[in-house]
């Protein structure tokens, strides 16, 4: 039987590599056997995630880059030129919203979540895909939002815009490219616990009781919980996937506004 998710003489890329979802992707896209760029610019964080991919028997690269500069990715894809191999996938997580009220927030503050959220993704999309339409084949994955399909109130206007775009921009590089062999995809994920959201329910105790009541699974996700989709995306299993914005989200989006999850229905309809 074919070996689908047999990865072992493929290349990836991964951005936002140093922690959270992206180690986890770099950790199973390594796991079943490609060889992984890592990217992010937390040089500390990469370098622990390299050291813990290497022991896997598999080629790792530590490219430090700053994902929100142009000039940046520029340089990086020249230093990927210079390997002389053909990108295979290439997982685009990293990238940084800001929180404000739809009547307070910036434009500065605007444009600075669209740079790094849907610009400079773009760009990244741009560069992997060039390069991947030359040999005819190759996959990406954005990493989307609940945001990308809903709205999440809470100051998140400047996030959810771009999340938005992301899924778009997904639905037409997917439109133009795929008939050349190359696929585009959106995770879509809800909240994944990782530092930044352990240290706003610290401040907040009611907000994790707040995001699990819309999760049907009755729990918060994990970094670990994207590993299985991105092995998918990543291999030839998933070769008529393309175009889509994948929810990974304990149910989230299923349940509509009105429902009530599993573990809270102690009472009657």
């Amino acid at each position: 039987m074919e070996k689908f998710f047999n990865l072992e003489g493929k290349l990836s890329i991964v951005t936002g590599a140093a922690s959270g979802l992206g180690k986890a992707i770099a950790t199973g896209l390594a796991e079943c056997g490609s060889d992984v760029i890592i990217v992010d610019r937390n040089e500390k964080g990469l370098l622990n995630t390299e050291i813990e991919l290497k022991k896997l028997g598999i080629e790792v690269l530590n490219f430090k880059t700053d994902l929100s500069s142009l000039e940046d990715i520029d340089n990086l894809f020249e230093r990927v030129d210079l390997l002389k191999r053909n990108i295979d996938f290439l997982a685009n997580v990293a990238g940084e919203g800001i929180l404000g009220k739809p009547e307070n927030i910036s434009i500065d503050e605007l444009k600075a979540v669209l740079n790094n959220l849907v610009i400079c993704r773009f760009y990244m999309c741009q560069q992997s895909g060039k390069r991947m339409l030359k040999h005819g084949k190759g996959s990406i994955l954005n990493i989307g939002s609940l945001a990308s399909t809903t709205a999440l109130g809470r100051g998140h206007i400047a996030y959810s815009i771009a999340m938005g775009g992301v899924s778009q921009m997904t639905k037409e590089l997917s439109t133009e490219w795929s008939s050349r062999g190359v696929r585009v995809n959106t995770v879509a994920p809800a909240q994944v616990l990782n530092d930044s959201l352990k240290e706003r329910m610290e401040k907040d105790p009611e907000l994790g009781k707040f995001f699990l009541d819309g999760i049907p699974a009755g729990r918060l996700g994990k970094p670990n919980d994207i590993k299985g989709i991105a092995v998918l995306l990543a291999s030839d299993a998933s070769s008529w996937i393309t175009g889509a914005t994948i929810p990974l989200d304990g149910g989230n989006i299923a349940m509509n506004s009105g429902g009530t999850p599993g573990h809270m229905n102690n009472q009657n309809d």
